[in-house]
């Protein structure tokens, strides 16, 4: 018996029906899937965002342990030899970086304030504030070379210009800065600043930078006729301390007792803009590979600020360190930064606390 042409087409009509079902259920799993996939991408992505933005920046990765409870300054890192070169009361103490131990010292030095290295000559200049002299030294060997005592006051940062083969001392007390001949260890002249300096910077071009505390201002000086060219304010910074410079983008970094790291136009003097930093602030330093400015802070921290394109520039963090950690110097190379602290015990009304014997290190940070 024939099967009516309707029941026929039913059954036809009702498989299409059936095969769309079919269709349809898969095609909805299939995005339900992708959904599901591209919502597990998009929280993986924000939580390794928010790990990123809330994993500190910088890591101790060692305390190096040095002999003596005497006070210090400046460090200074000689990139090209890994040496670190350590202020501490009447010596200067050498660190080998990548082994973290001392292999080496300059003594008899009365008061010791800053270093700087004059690599092609292999020599080093230290800068004595006691009895007002700069110690000229053999990188090798690290024996003393020659003492000159300069005409100035508590000579204080100290700075080698391979521009002009000279360095530069600048004497915190008598408001003026000697210069001497690198080669043959004799003093050049001496410039007349307009207030007591600071820290100081070379673009490597002739200029020489250094903050005048005093008149909250950053100098310049010609590297060949030995004049002030210019003197810049930094308002709204108030005396400036710790000056780094990025000699690409020719910005500097002035960081400045009044908790702010003010940011300048090497080549016109122009305030770009300035940003929060920690209490007590004494050195800087400009790590040029990862465009990091770093404030070294007496409340126990240092200050990241991160340089980005366009004049834009950022707070990182605030990272904890030491007591006593002020001063501070990058291996440009390596990316490891170092700072000189020791612990203290508690302090008398009005005094400061006295270090604990045993206690003074180098702290050695690197950037993640």
């Amino acid at each position: 018996m024939r099967q009516p042409l309707i029941n026929k087409f039913y059954f036809v009509h009702s498989g299409i029906i059936c095969l769309k079902k079919v269709f349809n259920y898969s095609e909805k799993h299939i995005i339900m899937k992708k959904i599901r996939f591209i919502l597990i991408l998009l929280l993986g992505s924000s939580f390794l965002f928010l790990h990123a933005q809330t994993a500190p920046a910088l890591k101790i990765v060692n305390r190096i342990h040095c002999e003596g409870d005497e006070k210090w300054d400046y460090l200074f890192s000689d990139d090209q030899s890994g040496y670190l070169y350590v202020s501490h009361g009447k010596m200067v103490q050498v660190i080998d970086q990548a082994k973290g131990e001392v292999i080496g010292k300059i003594e008899d030095l009365d008061g010791v304030h800053g270093i700087t290295i004059a690599p092609s000559l292999h020599k080093g200049f230290i800068s004595t504030k006691n009895d007002n002299s700069v110690t000229v030294f053999d990188t090798k060997t690290f024996k003393v070379i020659k003492k000159l005592v300069v005409d100035g006051k508590s000579p204080d940062a100290i700075l080698f210009d391979s521009f002009s083969q000279k360095v530069f001392v600048f004497n915190g007390h008598s408001n003026n800065a000697t210069v001497i001949n690198a080669e043959n260890n004799e003093i050049v002249t001496n410039i007349a600043l307009s207030g007591n300096p600071e820290f100081s910077a070379t673009n490597g071009k002739g200029k020489i930078y250094v903050n005048l505390e005093s008149a909250s201002s950053i100098a310049v000086i010609n590297a060949s006729t030995y004049k002030v060219e210019n003197v810049w304010s930094i308002a709204p910074g108030a005396e400036p301390t710790g000056l780094a410079l990025d000699n690409e983008t020719h910005r500097l970094f002035s960081v400045c007792a009044n908790k702010l790291m003010v940011i300048v136009n090497a080549e016109t003097g122009k305030v770009i803009t300035s940003l929060p930093i920690g209490e007590k602030c004494d050195g800087a330093a400009f790590d040029p590979g990862l465009k990091f400015a770093y404030s070294s802070n007496g409340d126990k921290t240092i200050t990241v600020i991160k340089e980005g394109i366009n004049d834009s520039f950022s707070v990182v963090e605030n990272f904890p360190t030491q007591e006593g950690a002020r001063t501070i110097t990058v291996n440009k190379l390596t990316h490891h930064i170092y700072l000189p602290a020791a612990d203290f015990e508690a302090a008398q009304t009005g005094q400061k606390g006295k270090i604990k014997p045993g206690t003074f290190v180098v702290l050695d940070i690197i950037a993640q």
